[in-house]
């Protein structure tokens, strides 16, 4: 059995201006740092608290007190990124045309869905725009806590849950340190950029083939499906 396994924000569901909007307004609020898309796409799939001190990193971010260290202001940022988050109450919507590719187009393969936010979070959005039963693993980063991506944990785990060779495995990715998870846990990954500002020359030093690249999920269906009907 063939098997593919998805990341899920900005992959199979319009979640990543939303985290966007909240990781933003929090390093604001905390450490008056006006966060860039960019960058912000550059760290993700790490843990929120990582995430935040890699942010603080990147600006050479100083306190002014000199006390302040960027661990605490990290577990600072995390805390209220998860509260602006949560405040948001938004339900995402799949991206055009995913919810049939999943639902009707993959019959050959068996399918996952990993997701470096809440269990709670994940349940919601399968559950709304998939149901619970369109995908045989589903997996969050509560139980990685500490392994965010380029650590392939929850890669390696879903593998193990499919009862597949990572040869297999087709993981589909939107972010850099996804695709390194990927290359971690020994399978081979495709990119769909979606709405990351994001492009193909940033993948470069992690993508062997530039064909593996797709600037949204309705170009990667043809090789998605290949992939299912195809012999193992």
């Amino acid at each position: 059995m063939k098997a593919i396994i998805f990341d899920m924000d900005g992959v199979l569901v319009d979640t990543m201006s939303s985290h966007f909007q909240a990781m933003k307004t929090a390093v604001a609020e905390v450490a008056e740092i006006d966060l860039d898309k960019r960058t912000f796409h550059l760290f993700e799939g790490m843990p929120i608290r990582e995430m935040a001190k890699k942010i603080l990193d990147s600006v050479g971010y100083k306190s002014q007190n000199g006390e302040t260290t960027t661990d605490i202001l990290a577990e600072k940022i995390g805390v209220r990124k998860k509260q602006i988050f949560m405040q948001m109450k938004q339900i995402p919507n799949p991206f055009a045309g995913v919810k049939e590719l999943v639902l009707e187009s993959l019959s050959g393969c068996s399918k996952a869905v990993v997701i470096e936010s809440s269990k709670q979070e994940l349940d919601t959005i399968v559950r709304n725009n998939f149901g619970i039963d369109a995908f045989a693993v589903t997996l969050n980063g509560d139980k990685f806590e500490g392994k965010g991506k380029p650590d392939p944990a929850s890669y390696l785990e879903a593998l193990r849950r499919l009862g597949v060779p990572a040869t297999n495995a087709l993981i589909v990715e939107n972010a850099q340190l996804g695709v390194q998870a990927a290359k971690g846990a020994g399978v081979k990954c495709i990119v769909v950029l979606n709405s990351s500002p994001l492009t193909a020359y940033d993948f470069r030093e992690f993508i062997d083939d530039e064909k593996d690249i797709f600037k949204d999920m309705n170009e990667a269906n043809g090789l998605l499906k290949s992939w299912c009907t195809a012999v193992s």
